[in-house]
Parts: structure tokens; C-alpha cells; sequence
């Protein structure tokens, strides 16, 4: 399996790499698959054994010692901050004798959003051979200490063939992206707009502006220990509501906005000079990330301004190609995004098991490529399908 000059090795603690070399692989400035980003989950302690995701990295060094692959991975007890959902496959497995977890994951934490996770130099002749490394690597770990399986999430569809012609098994999914078709501004986005959902838009926002709350966008040095308090107050608010606890520590904020201020753009309501509601994003090479929001008091549209406009505006902007707002949402239609496939891929030990994952997974992308069709045809905002 090891390839001649080539040394792989599973690392527990990623501060043990070399950053810059880290960040060369990750190639795109991915803010996920930073350095940053993801030693703030570890120094954090949001990330680790106690909170089930324990890292086990797989990295590739020359012989030279130096990095020419990486992938960021974690074994896990539990299907939980992934929102690829297998809770019924661990069910079925376990009700049929077998034991599901621990099992291995390469993803990134509580965030869904597609994005790489084979980190292979460019300066490297054999990229396949990394590649075909990594996913050995991947399999011979689940079989040399009976793992029930791995999983890969929200990777792009190219990856996600490739996997597939290794005899993995690919499960699409569904999200809700913003596409910017070369808008000059807002407006000129609203006018490729079915009349009804532009008026909509306009009402809710020209509430927003009725209401005496104060928008702002925030992004570098301007954000500071103050602002990340308030937020995350607002963030405990949400999670509390939703799954009843938090998973991202305080401290996590406090390591991203020291080590990647320059790759947030915080958007904040205030009234009567107080912080009353914030939504995070994360700035990528053509696409924004929308991740947390939260408020301390209910103001309609509010959550709708901050999450999803001014996200679009600021794209609009900085003439940045996408803006994908995180899961689930179809209220997310109405304003201008459209329903879009997202890939995983997942290798089970156990063959007649996988054939019956296989099996599902076929019947499940069928209704899910018919749910993309019938919403962006039938249930488009804009006048004509540009997007």
C-alpha cells in the first residue's frame, strides 16, 4: 500500500503539521479546509474526543519531508454536526447484529459545505497515486480494526465519480445556492425576478429599514472579542431552540477571528446602539458561506435580511460567484436560490450491507433529482430559468 518515497502517517493533532504547507495543499483558499479553520476546532476542544469527533488526519510526506497530500478525517461515535444523515443505516446495522460506530470520517465539522477534501500538491507528478493512496489508506483502516465503514462529505461531483469507480458508494443530497449571474447590483437581480416574489423581497426589507435597525457588515480587524461575545450569545440562542446544546466553544470564535479575520464577513443588527442579531459568513474563492446566525428578540424578516440578502448584496459586490446558505431550507426558494446536488461517498465493509445502502441510495437520488426538476421549473422565483 505505502508507495516508494512516499510516508503516510495518521495524525491526532493537526498544530503538529506545518501550516504553510497545510494551506499549499489546500489550493483554492478554502476556508473550511484552512489550517486555521481547522486547528480552531481542535484548540477549541470543539473537536475532539469528548465531543466525538476525534481527528485522525491521514497526511503524505515526501523524501524530502514535506507535505504532498493530506486529508482531514475523524473517527467518530456518533452521526452527529455532519448533516449527511445515516442515523437509519446505523439503525438497520445495529438491529441486524452488527456495530456501527466508531466509524471514519473525512468532513469538516458542523459545516455543510461542499469543498475539498483530497489535498494533493500540485508540484507533485502523481496525483493519482496520492489519490488512490489516500483511499487505501482509508479502507485498510476500516478492515485492519473492524471499523462498520468511511464516509467522505459534501465533496464535489468529480471526486465523487471517482470514488464511485472505485466501488464506493455516491448519495447525493440537496441544499439551496444563490447563483450570481453577473448582477450590477441587488436591484438588477430582483428585476430577473417573478413580479410577486421581487415585491415580496422589497416589502419585507423596506420593513427592516421601517424598524429602525441598524445593518452592518464586519469583516478583519473591525471585529473584535465584543462583538464575537454578543455573538455568541445569539448562536446559543439558535442552538438551544434547534438541538438543545451548543457544539462550537467561545474560544473557537476567538481562534478564527485572530488566525482568518480576513475570510469573515459578520453581518450585525443593532437598535438603541445594542447588538441584538448577527449572521456569520465565511468568504471563499468565488463562493460565500453563510454558517451561524441568532438573535435575542423575534423581529420578522429580520432573519431573512441578514442571512440571505445582504449575503446576496455582498456577493453582488465583490463579483462573487455563489453563495450557498448552509442546509435545509426551502424558504430559501422564494428568495432567489435555487435547489442544487450535493455528493458524498461512503465505502461499507460489510458487502451485503453496502448493497443494500446502494440499493437505497439509488431510490433516494431519483426523488431527489426529480425534487431539484419540479423545484426549479415549477417553483422558481425568477421570470425565466437563467438559474
Amino acid at each position: 500500500m505505502i508507495q516508494s518515497k512516499m510516508k503516510i502517517d495518521l495524525v491526532s493533532d493537526l498544530t503538529s503539521i506545518d501550516k504553510d504547507q497545510w494551506n499549499k495543499l489546500n489550493k483554492t483558499n478554502h476556508p473550511f479546509t484552512s489550517y486555521e479553520f481547522l486547528t480552531a476546532l481542535e484548540l477549541s476542544k470543539s473537536a475532539c474526543q469528548n465531543t466525538g469527533w476525534i481527528p485522525k488526519h491521514i497526511v503524505i510526506k515526501d523524501d524530502k519531508n514535506m507535505l504532498i497530500g493530506a486529508l482531514p478525517n475523524y473517527l467518530k461515535m456518533h452521526s452527529y454536526g455532519e448533516y449527511i444523515f445515516d442515523h437509519s443505516w446505523a439503525n438497520a446495522y445495529e438491529n441486524a447484529g452488527g456495530q456501527y460506530y466508531p466509524k471514519l470520517i473525512s468532513a469538516i465539522p458542523f459545516t455543510p459545505a461542499t469543498g475539498p477534501r483530497f489535498l494533493i500538491s500540485d508540484d507533485h507528478l502523481e496525483k493519482n497515486k496520492i489519490f488512490n493512496l489516500i483511499v487505501n489508506t482509508l479502507q485498510t483502516i476500516i478492515i485492519d480494526n473492524n471499523l462498520s465503514s468511511v464516509h467522505i462529505n459534501f465533496i464535489t461531483s468529480d471526486v465523487s465519480e471517482k470514488l464511485a469507480s472505485k466501488d464506493w458508494i455516491e448519495r447525493k443530497g440537496l441544499q439551496f445556492h444563490w447563483h450570481n449571474n453577473d448582477y450590477k447590483s441587488f436591484d438588477d437581480f430582483l428585476d430577473k425576478l417573478k413580479s410577486t416574489k421581487r415585491k415580496a423581497i422589497k416589502k419585507e426589507r423596506k420593513k427592516i429599514s421601517d424598524s429602525e435597525v441598524k445593518i452592518e457588515r464586519i469583516s478583519g480587524n473591525n471585529l473584535n472579542h465584543e462583538i464575537w461575545n454578543s455573538f455568541y450569545q445569539f448562536y446559543l440562542n439558535t442552538v438551544d431552540k434547534k438541538w438543545g446544546s451548543s457544539y462550537l466553544t467561545k474560544e473557537f470564535f476567538y481562534l478564527i477571528n485572530e488566525s482568518m479575520n480576513n475570510k469573515i464577513m459578520l453581518v450585525i443588527a443593532s437598535k438603541n446602539n445594542e447588538i441584538i442579531a448577527a449572521a456569520l459568513n465565511f468568504i471563499g474563492h468565488d463562493t460565500l458561506y453563510g454558517r451561524n446566525w441568532g438573535s435575542l428578540i423575534d423581529i420578522p424578516f429580520l432573519h431573512f435580511e441578514l442571512c440571505y440578502y445582504q449575503a446576496i448584496e455582498f456577493a453582488i459586490e465583490n463579483n462573487i460567484k455563489t453563495v450557498e446558505a448552509g442546509a435545509q431550507g426551502h424558504h430559501k426558494i422564494q428568495r432567489g436560490y435555487v435547489a442544487t446536488s450535493t455528493y458524498s461517498s461512503h465505502f461499507i465493509q460489510n458487502k451485503s450491507f453496502s448493497e443494500a445502502v446502494k440499493n437505497f441510495v439509488k431510490i433516494e437520488a431519483k426523488e431527489i433529482n426529480k425534487q431539484i426538476e419540479i423545484i426549479n421549473k415549477q417553483g422558481s422565483p425568477y421570470s425565466n430559468q437563467l438559474n
